[in-house]
C-alpha cells in the first residue's frame, strides 16, 4: 500500500510541476484553476498519510507555511552587482564606444530592466537549495522559504546540473499590485508607494505562509556560475535557462548597430504601459562572454554591462478646476480636476494641490495648460504652467473661508499652511476619523475598513467614534456582506480595543499633529486622561516631542465641548483611560536613533513606537549626534549619510538583538 501511495504522490508532484511551469512560466495553461486545484489537494492529503515521502521540491511547499524568527546573513559565491547608469543617447554612445575601443566588433544584448528586487537562486544536482536577497552585493539575506513560495521558481530543474547560481528580479505584476492595495485600503492599512516596494516588502516578511498570498513572480536575467557548464555569449545562456525551465527575461535581443539599439531602447520606454510588470530602465549587456573578461570590471560595478535609465514621463493636460477635500483633522485639501491623460500605465484626472500656498507659488489658474508627472512613477503631481499657452479667460482660485461640507468658518493658524473646518461634528470628518480611529496603528479594530465604515454611517448606526462601541451583533448581521460570524468578530474585536494603552487612544483621536511618538510621550508623561485634560500649555510643552504649536492644538482639542462629551461617552463605555506601557527598559535612554526603508516585520510608525518606549528617541533625520540608523529594504540618502559620518548601521533584527530591546 505504501509503495502504491508513492507512486501516486510521485505522479501528482510530476503533473502539478508541468502544469505549473506551462502557468507561471510560459503563460500557456492546459488545464482549468479548478482541475489543478483537486489535484494539489489530493497531493496535500496524501503527504500527510505518508510523511515518509516529504520531498522540500514538492509543489505544495510553494504555500509557505514557516515563520521566520529573522534572516540569517548568506554571502554571495559569485557578488551580485550593481550596473552604471546613464541618462541620454550621448552617455549611451560614450559607453559602447568605451567598449569598442577593447572589443571592436562588439554586439549588445538589451533587455528590460525590472523594477523589482535583485536575488540570487542556488541549486545543487538540479535541486533548488538557497536564495538569498542582493544585500550590498556581497552578503544578502537568506530568504530561501520565502522563494520556494513564488511559482515561476522551478524547485527542480529539467537536467540536473551539479551547481548552478542564477540571478534573478523578484517582482509584483502590476495587477497584484492594485488588488493588494485595494485590499489593505479596504483593511485600513498604509498603501505600497509602488510595485517595487511591495515586492521588497513582501520578500523579507518573516511568514512564509503570507508572501504566498503576495502572489510574487521572477524574471531570471543572469548566469551567475554553472559547474561545468560555458557559454560563448549570454543569449545563449539564457536560451539554456529556459531549457532548463527558468523564467527568463522577455524579449532579449541582440545587436550590432547602435543607433538600432538606441532607437529601440527609446520605443520600449514609450510602450512600458501596456507591460504587466513595471520598469525603470533598459540593460545593455556586452553579449560576449570571453570579451567580458577583456572588458573587466570595476569594484561595484561591471565595465560591460549599463543601464540606461528613462526619465519620469510628463504630459500637458488642462486644469479645469479646484475642488476642496475635508480631511478627518478638519484640513481643508485642494484637488485639482484635470482633463484625462494617461502617465505611466494609467489615467490621471486629479491630484492634491497640498495647501493655498501651492497655488499660489506655482500660480495655477482654472483654464491653465499644466505638465503633469508621476513622483516616484506612482504620485501624480503637476510640475507647472504652461505660460505661453494660457488663455485669456483664466481664472484665479480663491481659497474658501469656510468648508464646503458643514459650512462653518475655517481657520487658518499663524505659521500653518492649512486652512481647517474646527467643527468636530462635521460630517466631511466623521467617516476619515472614524477609520483612522479603527486602524491598526490606532485602535486596531479588525473588519471596520473603510468601505464597512461607509455602509453604517449610511444605514445610521454609526454617527460618531463613540457609536463604535454602541453597535450590536445582531443588528450588524442584518446588514449586506456582513453575517452572524462577521458581525460577531467585529463587536469582539471593539471589546478588545477597549484596553487599549491610552497612548494608542491618544493617537486614535486624531488631535491635530499629534503622531504616535507624541501621543505616547503625553500619555507617559501624565499617566491619565484625566490630568493631560487639566495641564496646561506650559506642562504640555515640558514634554518631549511636543512643541508650542503642538501644546495648543492639544489644549484646543480639550476646550471643545465636543470633545468632551465625546470622551465621556467613551469612559461611560469602558474605554481605557490610563497609560498601560512604563518603560520596558532604560538602556535606550538619551539614543536617539533613525529608521529607514522597509521593515520586513512591522511598519516604521511601531518600530519607532518600540523605541519610544525603550527610552530612545525616534528621529527623522540623520547627524554625527546619531546613535544609529536601522535600515530596512530600499533604505536611501539616509542610510547613504550614515555610511558617510560612520554612524552605526543595523538592521532590525540586528538592533534588537545588540540592544536587548524587548518587543
Amino acid at each position: 500500500m505504501s509503495e502504491e501511495a508513492k507512486k501516486v504522490i510521485e505522479e501528482l508532484r510530476r503533473e502539478l510541476a508541468y502544469h505549473s511551469h506551462r502557468y507561471y512560466v510560459l503563460d500557456d495553461p492546459e488545464i482549468p484553476d479548478y482541475e489543478y486545484d483537486r489535484m494539489f489537494r489530493r497531493l496535500q492529503e496524501l503527504e500527510a498519510e505518508h510523511p515518509e515521502f516529504d520531498d522540500p521540491t514538492s509543489p505544495t511547499r510553494r504555500v509557505g507555511g514557516a515563520v521566520a524568527e529573522r534572516f540569517e546573513k548568506l554571502t554571495h559565491r559569485t557578488p551580485l552587482k550593481s550596473l552604471q547608469d546613464v541618462f541620454s543617447k550621448e552617455e549611451l554612445f560614450s559607453y559602447l564606444a568605451s567598449i569598442r575601443d577593447v572589443c571592436p566588433d562588439a554586439e549588445f544584448s538589451l533587455e528590460y530592466k525590472i523594477d523589482g528586487l535583485s536575488v540570487a537562486l542556488e541549486y545543487e544536482n538540479g535541486v533548488f537549495v538557497r536564495g538569498a536577497t542582493r544585500g550590498d552585493g556581497v552578503v544578502g539575506e537568506d530568504v530561501t522559504e520565502n522563494l520556494r513560495t513564488i511559482g515561476a521558481i522551478p524547485m527542480r530543474l529539467n537536467e540536473a546540473v551539479p551547481y548552478l547560481c542564477v540571478r534573478g528580479e523578484v517582482y509584483m505584476p502590476k495587477a497584484v499590485f492594485h488588488k493588494l492595495n485595494a485590499a489593505r485600503e479596504e483593511e485600513g492599512l498604509s498603501l505600497f508607494a509602488n510595485p517595487r516596494n511591495a515586492a521588497a516588502g513582501s520578500l523579507r516578511l518573516l511568514d512564509s505562509a503570507e508572501v504566498a498570498r503576495r502572489n510574487l513572480s521572477i524574471f531570471v536575467f543572469n548566469l551567475q556560475d554553472a559547474q561545468g557548464l560555458e557559454f560563448v555569449s549570454h543569449a545563449e545562456s539564457l536560451a539554456y535557462l529556459a531549457k532548463l525551465g527558468f523564467r527568463t527575461i522577455p524579449d532579449e535581443r541582440v545587436f550590432s548597430d547602435d543607433e538600432k539599439l538606441f532607437s529601440e531602447i527609446l520605443r520600449r520606454g514609450e510602450c512600458r504601459d501596456e507591460l504587466s510588470f513595471d520598469i525603470d530602465g533598459a540593460v545593455v549587456k556586452l553579449n560576449s562572454i570571453p570579451d567580458r573578461a577583456k572588458v573587466g570590471e570595476l569594484t561595484n560595478v561591471p565595465k560591460w554591462a549599463c543601464a540606461y535609465k528613462y526619465p519620469p514621463e510628463e504630459k500637458e493636460t488642462v486644469l479645469r478646476g479646484i475642488t476642496i477635500q475635508v480631511g478627518r483633522t478638519g484640513v481643508l485639501t485642494p484637488a485639482a480636476e484635470l482633463v484625462p491623460v494617461r502617465i505611466s500605465g494609467s489615467t490621471v484626472s486629479r491630484t492634491t494641490l497640498h495647501n493655498e500656498d501651492f497655488i499660489r507659488e506655482k500660480d495655477l489658474r482654472i483654464g491653465d495648460t499644466v505638465r503633469v508627472r508621476k513622483a516616484g512613477e506612482i504620485i501624480p503631481e503637476i510640475l507647472g504652467v504652461v505660460l505661453e499657452k494660457r488663455p485669456k479667460d483664466a481664472r484665479e482660485y480663491r481659497f474658501p473661508t469656510t468648508c464646503p461640507v458643514c459650512g462653518e468658518t475655517a481657520h487658518r493658524a499663524e505659521g500653518e499652511a492649512a486652512w481647517r473646518c474646527i467643527n468636530a461634528a462635521c460630517p466631511a470628518q466623521q467617516h476619515r476619523l472614524i477609520t483612522h480611529f479603527c486602524s491598526r496603528d490606532a485602535m486596531n479594530i479588525d473588519g471596520c475598513g473603510p468601505a464597512r465604515i461607509e455602509l453604517f454611517l449610511q444605514e445610521g448606526i454609526l454617527s460618531d467614534i463613540a457609536d463604535l462601541y454602541r453597535l450590536d451583533a445582531a443588528a450588524l448581521a442584518s446588514l449586506e456582506g456582513m453575517g452572524e460570524k462577521s458581525a460577531n468578530n467585529l463587536i469582539n474585536s471593539i471589546e478588545r480595543s477597549k484596553e487599549n494603552c491610552l497612548s494608542r487612544l491618544l493617537f486614535a483621536l486624531g488631535i491635530p499633529q499629534v503622531g504616535q511618538k507624541a501621543a505616547f510621550a503625553l500619555a507617559r508623561r501624565f499617566g491619565t486622561m484625566d490630568a493631560l485634560m487639566n495641564a496646561d500649555a506650559e506642562e504640555l510643552c515640558a514634554v518631549d516631542d511636543i512643541g508650542a504649536i503642538s501644546a495648543k492644538n492639544v489644549r484646543d482639542f480639550f476646550d471643545s465641548e465636543a470633545t468632551r462629551s465625546l470622551l465621556e461617552s467613551l469612559r461611560e463605555n469602558g474605554v481605557n483611560f490610563a497609560f498601560l506601557g512604563a518603560l520596558q527598559k532604560d538602556t535606550l535612554s538619551g539614543m536617539t536613533f533613525v529608521i529607514t526603508g522597509t521593515l520586513s516585520s512591522l511598519s516604521r510608525s511601531e518600530a519607532e513606537a518600540i523605541l519610544v518606549a525603550n527610552g530612545a528617541k525616534a528621529a527623522g533625520s540623520v547627524s554625527k549626534k546619531t546613535s544609529g540608523v536601522i535600515a530596512g529594504e530600499a533604505a536611501g540618502s539616509k542610510l547613504a549619510k550614515a555610511e558617510s559620518l560612520g554612524v552605526p548601521v543595523y538592521s532590525w533584527e540586528e538592533f534588537v538583538e545588540k540592544f536587548g530591546v524587548e518587543v
